[in-house]
């Protein structure tokens, strides 16, 4: 038993570099996946694959085997040493060029050790320390990150940990897809009971409780940075909808004197914001206890006439109906810096149902959502119990 530096057990392996117009289609004659950044998540992901001829992978040492784990070596900091454990793959592939592969030495390490090793959150804090900033990317030092020490008990003992650790994985993923169930479920129904069925088709505006009731933020000068406050009235931004949920972020606070000046953008309980800066696109309804609060110029609060629409349904539309979603695709890409106004918003087609049939929706959906929530609960606790068993097999008391 003992520790060892990273570079006497493993080694890494760099990625290859292409050009654009150097692609060719996927799984054609003589190529070659090419696994990117978007690939490297807490699973592989295979969903959105790009091709290149084998000519361009000089060394066979490049293509990818079972057991390998890409790495992200050029990111943004904090995405920097995320990794992938590379299952067996039916088809050829390598690494692209902001990605490496870090394959174990079989004789001294076992892979699905090296794997949980890596992807435990000290390591990935140290791996991410191993970055080298240069503008907006950081860029790993492989051979700093080759001293990184890891534990080094006996094969057998390896094997022992990694299969602990690979069972309560495999809960906590069975826990992830039961939510993902859900989200599919609610999504399949809403466009079963919503989707190409002729209903009236009206625009957002004609939705509004007032002509008022749509509005973003203060802008410019209205609402200085150096205004807010530690505590005092809310002040609501993207990160409060980011999700497509309402979900507290960054404490923001303004006095109520402040508030006494900008009391026209006050949020109500049932709002629906849009986020129309930055991550745009996000829509979240706000809760019914919510604080005094008003939202910034990032996001658009919508107070709908409930005896048309429920902002539930309307947050759901807004996210999964075919007909939003390519309303706003493509007039968000029209838009400077790919961003939404009020403008834009206001004339967003709505196929609307009758009320009562939005409102067995919304009944349907709240169940959902109570039952995501308390799964949610569920997994928060099985990542904890998984980390902390992580924490205790690289800390020798497991």
């Amino acid at each position: 038993m003992k520790f060892v530096e990273l570079r006497e057990v493993a080694e890494f392996i760099r990625g290859i570099t292409y050009k654009p117009d150097e692609l060719v289609e996927n799984f054609s004659e003589n190529s070659a996946v090419c696994m990117r950044t978007a690939n490297v998540q807490k699973n592989l992901d295979e969903s959105n694959l790009l091709s290149v001829p084998t000519t361009l992978i000089k060394n066979d040492q490049k293509y990818l085997l079972e057991g390998d784990i890409l790495v992200s070596t050029a990111n943004s900091w904090n995405l920097v040493g995320k990794c992938s454990w590379v299952h067996n793959l039916d088809y050829k592939a390598t690494a692209g060029g902001f990605i490496a592969i870090l394959r174990a030495n079989g004789e001294m390490i076992n892979p699905r050790y090296l794997y949980h090793w890596f992807n435990s959150e000290p390591i990935q804090i140290q791996a991410r320390n191993c970055g080298r900033q240069t503008t907006n990317i950081s860029n790993m030092d492989i051979d700093r990150c080759l001293s990184i020490k890891i534990y080094l008990p006996s094969l057998e003992e390896q094997r022992r940990i990694a299969s602990i650790l690979d069972k309560a994985d495999e809960i906590r993923q069975k826990r992830q897809q039961a939510i993902a169930k859900l989200d599919k479920l609610l999504q399949a129904t809403f466009l079963n009971k919503f989707s190409s069925k002729n209903f009236k088709p009206v625009m957002v505006q004609d939705l509004l409780e007032t002509e008022k009731s749509m509005r973003t933020g203060p802008f410019g000068s209205q609402l200085l940075h150096s205004e807010f406050v530690d505590e005092g009235i809310a002040v609501l931004g993207i990160d409060n909808a980011v999700k497509n949920q309402f979900q507290w972020g960054k404490p923001r606070f303004i006095t109520e004197q402040k508030y006494k000046m900008l009391s026209r953008y006050t949020v109500k309980p049932n709002d629906v914001l849009i986020t129309i800066m930055g991550t745009c696109g996000r829509c979240a309804v706000v809760p019914e206890d919510i604080p005094l609060a008003i939202n910034t110029k990032h996001l658009c609060c919508i107070t709908l006439d409930k005896t048309k629409c429920e902002p539930e349904f309307l947050h759901s539309y807004f996210l999964m109906h075919p007909t939003a979603r390519n309303y706003l695709e493509s007039r968000a890409k029209g838009a400077i810096m790919d961003g939404l106004n009020m403008g834009i918003i206001k004339e967003l087609p709505v196929e609307l149902p009758p009320l009562e049939d939005q409102k067995a929706f919304v009944k349907f959906k709240k169940a959902i959502l109570s039952q995501k929530q308390l799964m949610d609960l569920d997994a928060e606790k099985i990542d904890q119990m998984f980390g902390s068993l992580q924490q205790k097999a690289f800390s020798r008391t497991l």
